[in-house]
């Protein structure tokens, strides 16, 4: 007999891949804001007050740990696009008829698709100002070769990288907030189904609810 599903095949790749997607995220944002308090190194002559200041690790481990989330999150919400592309070709589709008054979206919609909108953008332009600083040689802070000033100094490219990282992050955590109730229901399915299936399981039964 075919095993009932606790959700869809849809919902639950959307589960895993949002799942993901928030790990990612919040492990960007965490080490993000670690560069952003701390956004020098060195003692620079006794300047730099924060010198030697370790938080839980090295600053060479902060930046590898924001490097390689970054990465990652810019491959899931690569994954992420085609699950919703009818949801947001059908949005942006009733975005422009309402601009020009041919169709009106609800306030909530309005939100809705204005947050993804800022989600989307400001993560475009954070992910590639990272990619300038992690594949230009010469773009990184601290780099031996000159800066090669591509379109803009190094210190413009980081300013764009960091405040579009601040929009995103903001952004992700009013997605996150309308959301967050599709999260809970889904993870209280699963958490019911694995009640269940703890509860007919013989082996987990009191050995006088067992047949003998």
């Amino acid at each position: 007999m075919e095993k009932k599903r606790v959700v869809s095949i849809q919902t639950r790749n959307n589960l895993i891949l949002d799942s993901l997607l928030f790990v990612s995220g919040l492990i960007t944002a965490i080490s993000g804001i670690y560069f952003l308090f701390l956004p020098v190194a060195g003692y620079q002559g006794g300047r730099n007050p924060l010198y030697g200041v370790t938080i839980f690790f090295e600053r060479h481990a902060w930046s590898d740990i924001h490097i390689w989330a970054s990465v990652a999150i810019m491959l899931f919400a690569a994954l992420h696009i085609p699950l919703h592309w009818k949801w947001i070709i059908n949005m942006t589709k009733s975005g422009v008829k309402t601009v020009f008054g041919k169709s009106k979206l609800n306030k909530y919609s309005q939100f809705n698709l204005g947050i993804n909108i800022m989600i989307g953008l400001s993560g475009l332009i954070c992910g590639l100002s990272g990619l300038y600083f992690l594949l230009v040689p010469g773009a990184f802070h601290n780099s031996i070769i000159p800066d090669p000033m591509w379109l803009f100094t190094s210190i413009t490219w980081d300013l764009i990288h960091t405040w579009s990282g601040v929009i995103a992050i903001a952004a992700s955590t009013l997605h996150f907030y309308i959301h967050w109730k599709w999260f809970y229901k889904v993870f209280r399915k699963y958490g019911q189904a694995f009640g269940k299936n703890l509860k007919g399981n013989p082996a987990n039964q009191p050995v006088s609810a067992q047949q003998v």
